[in-house]
């Protein structure tokens, strides 16, 4: 269920990092994941390993080097791009940008800020690169400013000073103005000081009177929303553009300037309703925006303008009562007025980020499919789609220049994300940022696997050996199971994968019902059923792996992060079988859930409330109801300040063990929401899986029989 959005650099590069699973939205926003160790964890001495290279360890982790924010320069000359790497001793992450030549012959580094910078972007006319950091942060702007760099040389300017930061921008078309996108004031921002300075002033009450009214990583909510203001680069002058009592976010100027498509929820109540819609705006002050879709359910992503301005494509979400299992198809409406249409309707597959060809005939988008994310173009007459990339590989992101370069960034299982041009449907490296690294360290091997589950059903996954890896041995084996549930396990570069396979283990990842990748079906076929099908699903995988010859029956390990906690902390409930289980922000009396997350929503429409329908919350909250029949050492952690799924969840299932003699732990990580985003939490982490697991699985290999 869990983290509805995703994400700062921060935390994609804890995710990348920690588990490589953010999922879309709702129930979906239960990702993440990872932990950390050193050497291998109580596994048997290496073996010698070809070529010279040696066993990835926990101090790997700061050794990646994460790349993303592509973008190409309007002539298609230049990629511009973000390289983010965990610092062990500032104990952050550091973000600086970099320009590439297409050609690949040139590199310049553009910033060296210990705040680091984030949304780069080129001005259309090709003279500026601007981005945004809390370098300098004055007491009125609080945080993250526009900041300008002349392309002909000098230092980088901070261009805004908006009260309450800046969290989103675009240029328009002619490189006059800025679209930003700017959060309501803190109204205790604007105290005055207090009389005696020796006083601290503690923050106002907060008062509480939404449906929705807590967020992870915001907190309480109150009635500060997001409005759109208009922003002269010459002159400097901030006018509001939009106002009220509505958020307005993804801003997208038309090809002329002269209006601004954005996405809004503005229902009676929109808490209530996951019914977002398409508006446009004229570019001016007083301007009133029109509504173009009518979808009863989300429309959103951010608008993409015809070439000709005519027709606005966008991503159309399913019915609202599907909040967590939401699967986007491309949609396109006429900005004149007129019927929404589903583009890709025979496409049963998650699209997104859409972008039109330069003729308008066509739209570049990824498409996710089993394992996979691939990089497609749409024919809008028709729906026809053809993959322009593919394979197991994942297209993380895109960039298109005017005229009509591709650049993507991509990984593999065995490969950090980096960036390539896509010349005529094949890949030529851009970056190279881990190459030197990935050539010491041996890296287990991914495999795809299929197994069938009880009542038949197919589930897909991934399995990972260690790089000791030996035919005809069975090795302890980990069930890492991925948050969500509307996300899937993919060919992805995932470090916790990585370092388990070097510990000795094979890992298996499996995409139970409820992922995404396998159509629309598949994701809502565990719609108010929870822990169900999926645990299913789980054990499939596992009795696939044992019936193989690859897992070792009696060392089997389980655990997972947020949704994947949830589906662990279900397992354990379900069956004995597994000697070791770490939950991490996981739940188990879903009732106490109510009301102290952020998915109520979901609860209302999904599950009813649980005065009205207690038999089917006491059915989803059988971990808890059957504690007395977990066996399983369970280590439960959390983010002290996780307001997605509480850290009260793990503390009553810590708990329920721990009053029933069963070795368990709890580990709190002060300070931190959902995703633990502090380098030392993360290797911390790591480090008391490998010890957890170790403790229990005994890393050694006993032959097939």
């Amino acid at each position: 269920m869990r983290i509805r959005a995703a994400a700062l650099a921060v935390l994609a590069l804890a995710n990348l990092i920690a588990a490589d699973q953010l999922p879309a939205q709702g129930r979906g926003g239960r990702g993440g994941g990872g932990g950390g160790a050193a050497g291998r964890g109580g596994a048997e001495p290496a073996l010698a390993l070809p070529g010279g290279k040696r066993l990835l360890n926990l101090t790997d982790m700061y050794r990646v080097r994460t790349v993303g924010n592509l973008q190409i320069s309007p002539d298609g000359e230049w990629v511009l791009y973000s390289v983010s790497q965990l610092d062990s001793v500032r104990d952050r992450s550091e973000s600086d940008l970099y320009l590439k030549r297409w050609d690949g012959s040139k590199t310049l580094r553009l910033t060296y800020s210990p705040e680091g910078e984030a949304s780069p972007r080129f001005s259309p006319d090709g003279k500026y690169i601007s981005y945004t950091s809390s370098r300098g942060i004055t007491p009125t702007s609080r945080g993250a400013q526009v900041f300008l760099l002349d392309r002909s040389g000098g230092e980088a300017q901070k261009l805004t000073d908006v009260n309450g930061g800046v969290s989103g921008y675009e240029w328009s078309p002619d490189s006059k103005r800025l679209i930003l996108s700017v959060q309501d004031p803190d109204p205790d921002a604007n105290r005055p000081p207090a009389t005696d300075t020796t006083i601290r002033r503690q923050p106002s009450p907060i008062v509480v009177d939404r449906y929705a009214f807590k967020a992870d990583g915001e907190g309480y909510l109150g009635n500060r929303r997001r409005h759109l203001f208009l922003f002269d680069v010459e002159s400097k002058k901030v006018d509001q553009l939009t106002s009220g009592k509505y958020s307005e976010t993804n801003p997208a100027w038309s090809p002329d300037g002269q209006w601004i498509a954005f996405v809004s929820e503005r229902g009676t109540d929109p808490d209530k309703e996951n019914d977002s819609n398409i508006y446009v705006v004229e570019a001016r002050v007083t301007a009133q925006p029109r509504q173009l879709t009518k979808f009863a359910g989300p429309d959103g992503g951010r608008p993409a303008w015809s070439p000709d301005g005519k027709v606005i494509a966008y991503l159309q979400g399913s019915e609202p009562k599907y909040f967590a299992y939401g699967q986007n198809k491309l949609a396109i409406v006429p900005v004149e007025g007129g019927e929404e249409r589903v583009v890709t309707v025979a496409l049963d597959r998650a699209v997104g980020s859409p972008v039109w060809t330069s003729d308008g005939t066509a739209v570049l988008a990824q498409v996710e499919d089993d394992r996979a994310n691939h990089l497609a173009r749409i024919r809008v007459a028709d729906g026809s789609v053809t993959r322009l990339l593919e394979g197991r590989r994942t297209v993380a992101a895109f960039a298109v220049s005017p005229n009509g370069r591709i650049a993507v960034v991509a990984g593999l299982a065995t490969q950090p994300n980096e960036i390539f041009a896509l010349d005529n449907n094949a890949l030529r490296a851009l970056t190279k940022e881990n190459a030197a690294w990935l050539e010491g360290v041996a890296l287990g091997t991914t495999e795809d696997f299929s197994a069938r589950g009880k009542d038949g059903t197919v589930v897909n996954g991934l399995m990972v050996k260690p790089p000791t890896y030996k035919a005809g041995t069975r090795f302890p084996t980990i069930l890492r199971i991925h948050g969500g549930p509307n996300s899937q396990d993919q060919h992805a570069f995932s470090f916790e994968r990585e370092l388990f396979a070097a510990n000795g283990y094979v890992v298996l990842a499996a995409n139970y019902r409820g992922s995404a990748g396998r159509g629309a079906e598949y994701q809502k076929a565990i719609y108010a059923d929870w822990g169900n099908k999926e645990v299913q699903d789980l054990l499939a995988a596992v009795d696939h792996a044992v019936a193989t010859g690859v897992a070792d029956s009696t060392r089997l390990g389980i655990g997972g992060w947020s949704y994947g906690g949830i589906l662990t902390n279900y397992t354990i409930a379900t069956t004995t079988r597994f000697k070791a289980a770490t939950s991490g922000a996981g739940s188990a009396l879903q009732t106490t859930m109510y009301g102290t997350d952020q998915y109520i929503f979901q609860y209302d429409t999904e599950l009813g409330q649980p005065w009205a329908n207690k038999e089917l919350w006491d059915k989803v909250s059988y971990p808890f109801w059957q504690a007395n029949k977990i066996k399983t050492p369970t280590l439960f952690m959390g983010g002290e300040r996780d307001m997605n799924v509480p850290i009260t969840g793990s503390e009553q299932m810590y708990m329920a063990l721990k009053s029933q003699g069963i070795d368990t732990q709890l580990i709190v990580y002060p300070n931190q929401n959902h995703g633990i985003t502090l380098p030392s939490y993360q290797k911390d982490r790591y480090q008391r899986y490998l010890d957890w697991y170790a403790k229990y699985l005994k890393v050694t290999t006993t032959p097939a029989s």
